[in-house]
Parts: structure tokens; C-alpha cells; sequence
């Protein structure tokens, strides 16, 4: 689905909703915004439902928590309501849980999230970023990973046009040897060859 989000002053609704979901967030665990969010950030058009968010792994008690603080500031779980059962039957299993904006009932935007997976994840977290060309003042992983995972594992014609536009943004600022680095692990790791 092509989606269009409207503009508040100088930010789009999409912008916002991942700039007050991050506040919270950054009260109790490291996170990055990944994937196809970190293009469209950068001025790439193209629609999204979902917002892709990893964060280090916690234990229950700091997830009850973030959970708690994310309900109290209007956000909700699609998958349940209850921290526990989310940390227990979703996170800890490698599953990813979203959240929306309590108001907007089950509609976009959502903020997909999910746990560091491997030492990829982990190494993505320790790098996060932020980007002063997309406005944005939240964490982003890498130019270098995006790349890397969007060339490299993903591989759909969108992940392929998503790093032909990072490439672009960032010509003669990129490290290739880090993205031949990066997609080395990622065939290691996850693609197990």
C-alpha cells in the first residue's frame, strides 16, 4: 500500500510518531531505527506501514517498564496488552511486536519491534547514529549496515532501490570495506554459508 502522511509544521505525522516512540524508548534501552525508514528519511518516496526498531536485550523487569511508559504515553501492543506475555510468547522467542498510536485504533504507523538478534544486531546497536541529513533527532544504524542488509539479505526490488538511494545520499562518504565486512557476517550468520 502506498501511503501518504500529511505534514505537521515541517515533519510528516510518520516523522513524529517515530520521534515521540524513540523518546520513550531511549529512557530504558539502547535501540536503532533500521531499514526501509532509514531511505524514506532520507527523502525517498515510498510507502510504509511499519517502522523497523531493534533493540539490545533486556530483562522483563526493564521491559515491563518501557512497556508501561509507552501505554502511558498513548502507544499500545497490537499482539497484547499484557508486558509479560509480550516479553514471554514474542521477544524472548526472536518474534517482533508492534505498537501504534492507542488514538488511531490498529492503523499505521507501527513500530516494529524486536530484540538484537546475533552479534550483527549487536554491532549495529554499538554503531547507532544519528543523521543530521534526515532532521530526525533519533538513532539510526549504519548507512554502511543498511546498505549491507538491503544488498545482501533482503534483496527485494524496494531494499535494492532503498540502497541505491543511500548510495546516492552518501557518495564518496561510504566505507565499502565495511559493507563487504558487513555482508561477509551476514552470510556467516544468517545466510549460513
Amino acid at each position: 500500500m502506498n501511503k501518504t502522511y500529511r505534514r505537521i509544521d515541517d515533519k510528516t505525522i510518520l516523522d513524529k510518531f517515530v520521534e515521540d516512540f524513540c523518546r520513550i524508548v531511549e529512557k530504558h534501552v539502547k535501540y536503532i531505527v533500521c531499514s526501509g525508514f532509514v531511505a524514506i528519511a532520507h527523502g525517498r518516496t515510498r510507502g510504509t506501514e511499519d517502522i523497523d526498531m531493534i533493540i539490545e536485550k533486556i530483562p522483563k523487569r526493564i521491559f515491563i517498564e518501557l512497556h508501561n511508559d509507552l501505554r502511558k504515553s498513548g502507544f499500545v501492543c497490537i499482539q497484547s496488552d499484557h508486558a509479560e506475555e509480550i516479553y514471554g510468547n514474542y521477544l524472548v522467542n526472536g518474534n517482533s511486536v508492534r505498537y501504534v498510536y492507542e488514538e488511531e485504533g490498529f492503523f499505521p504507523p507501527e513500530m516494529e519491534i524486536k530484540f538484537a538478534k546475533d552479534e550483527l544486531d549487536e554491532a549495529q546497536l554499538n554503531e547507532r547514529i544519528k543523521l543530521p541529513l534526515t532532521g530526525l533527532d533519533i538513532y539510526f544504524s549504519s548507512i554502511e549496515g543498511n546498505i549491507a542488509f538491503k544488498e545482501e539479505l533482503l534483496r527485494s526490488d524496494k531494499d535494492i532501490e532503498d540502497a541505491k538511494h543511500l548510495r546516492i545520499i552518501y557518495e564518496g562518504k561510504i566505507n565499502e570495506a565495511k559493507i563487504d565486512m558487513i555482508k561477509h557476517k551476514i552470510d556467516k550468520l544468517r545466510l549460513k554459508r
